[in-house]
């Protein structure tokens, strides 16, 4: 007597396949062709059937084993269906106030659906990149709308696992806006619900990634690096290339963090061997250009040039101007290092005007920083007084943290002093690159490493 894959497994095998899988596993179902072509020859020894097989209405068959399947097609049609309306449901509910949202979810069965579930999590992730606080009210909304969902109908362990990620969707958008105890918060719970879940290795390969980020931006170097080599592992392991490449990207990103960009250089190698530029065009220029500042900074200022070359034709596919500003940013730094400074005045200068223009007022801060690295290096006093003199004013302005201003304060004091050598301008640059994600941090000039504030 066969042991027959019971409605639980049948049903999880349908939820990790992705859309094209669950488009063949349909024409299977009805296909009695197919499927014979499927299991193989029953003689061989070396065939294990990818999928369990329908017997013929001539054989004799386990009548739960035929309900499985018709559940099977009917879970399929049911989430298709779904996922299609979802889109709708959602334009309906952000139509709406918060409290509003919140009263349509408890009453109107119709939004109860695994689709806009789905959806609500992935958009909550989306958002996160552009508006962390709309991020985090989608993550929570789907949380909430998980609540009135049937297990019975969606399955338990599939809605702990999408609950899981929505909790890390949460995390990560509070992360973003410098909520750490509330992103500490959120992940507790992610792990919480993955442990209630289905224990599947893809979800888990996802939480360790975004946890990671967590990590990184608490400075627990240690802690992210072991969370990211697990993850790429997995993804691996999953022949999730371009996911792998994704959490290498993160890796990397750590080691920048950490000041170390030449460990960051081997993993962007790797990552641009993984990742896949049809899924995120974008992507792929990020990481060229994180791989050609690394080199820059790491004073490999020939091996960048050759990289920036490389990918000039990737960067014109991508004309906004905060890229644009970046690259000119970066070729400053390799003209500063080549020893072309007329050049790399030029280039500072447009990137400076290109990001205070656009109101993004670090990266103001940080390039008008390798301008004054410039005009100390050269002894161009009256220069570095102006450039000095004139940004705190404006950075005081804008959104930088109370320990930040304090830094360029005490540089522009020194400055102003003619105290100010090519040393003092590098400790404050370095300070803020660290201080960028971490506002506990707090400046002392003299000292190479910041420690943080009390």
């Amino acid at each position: 007597m066969k042991i027959h894959p019971s409605e639980e497994v049948l049903e999880g095998l349908l939820q990790s396949l992705d859309g094209a899988g669950q488009k063949a596993l349909r024409h299977l179902i009805e296909c009695e062709p197919c499927r014979s072509r499927l299991a193989g020859p029953s003689d061989s020894r070396d065939w294990a059937p990818v999928l369990p097989m329908r017997p013929a209405r001539s054989m004799e068959y386990d009548t739960a084993f035929e309900r499985s399947w018709s559940a099977a097609a009917e879970w399929i049609h049911v989430v298709a269906r779904e996922r299609g309306e979802a889109p709708d449901l959602l334009a309906e509910l952000r139509e709406h106030t918060g409290e509003q949202r919140e009263i349509l979810l408890r009453n109107s069965r119709r939004f109860h659906t695994w689709g806009l579930f789905e959806l609500l999590v992935e958009e909550s992730l989306k958002a996160s990149l552009q508006d962390p606080g709309d991020g985090e009210a989608l993550g929570l909304l789907a949380l909430r709308l998980s609540d009135f969902l049937v297990a019975e109908r969606y399955g338990v362990e599939r809605l702990e696992d999408l609950r899981a990620r929505a909790w890390a969707h949460v995390g990560n958008a509070r992360r973003i806006r410098s909520d750490l105890q509330g992103a500490e918060e959120a992940f507790r719970n992610a792990w919480t619900h993955f442990e209630a879940g289905s224990g599947d290795l893809f979800e888990k390969a996802i939480l360790l990634d975004l946890d990671a980020s967590l990590r990184r931006a608490q400075r627990r170097f240690d802690d992210a690096f072991r969370r990211l080599r697990r993850s790429v592992s997995l993804f691996l392991q999953l022949g999730e290339r371009h996911r792998a490449g994704r959490s290498l990207v993160n890796l990397a990103t750590v080691h920048q963090y950490a000041g170390e960009p030449e460990h960051s250089i081997p993993l962007l190698h790797q990552a641009l061997a993984l990742i896949d530029p049809e899924q995120e065009p974008r992507l792929l220029l990020v990481v060229r250009h994180n791989l050609i500042d690394c080199l820059a900074i790491s004073g490999r200022f020939l091996e960048a040039q050759r990289a920036l070359r490389e990918a000039r034709p990737l960067y014109e596919s991508f004309p906004d101007g905060r890229m644009r500003n970046r690259r000119r940013w970066v070729e400053g730094k390799i003209a500063r290092g080549l020893g072309q400074p007329d050049r790399a005045e030029s280039l500072f200068l447009t990137a400076r005007d290109g990001f205070m223009a656009e109101g993004i007022p670090y990266e103001t801060a940080l390039v008008s920083l390798d301008l004054a690295l410039l005009y100390a290096g050269q002894g161009r006093m009256e220069e570095l007084k102006r450039l000095a003199a004139g940004m705190v004013p404006i950075f005081a302005s804008r959104q930088i943290h109370r320990e930040a201003l304090a830094a360029l304060a005490i540089f522009q004091r020194v400055v102003e002093a003619e105290r100010a050598g090519v040393e003092t301008v590098a400790e404050v640059a370095e300070y803020l690159r660290k201080a960028r994600h971490a506002p506990e941090l707090r400046f002392q000039a003299g000292s190479p490493t910041p420690r943080p504030g009390t």
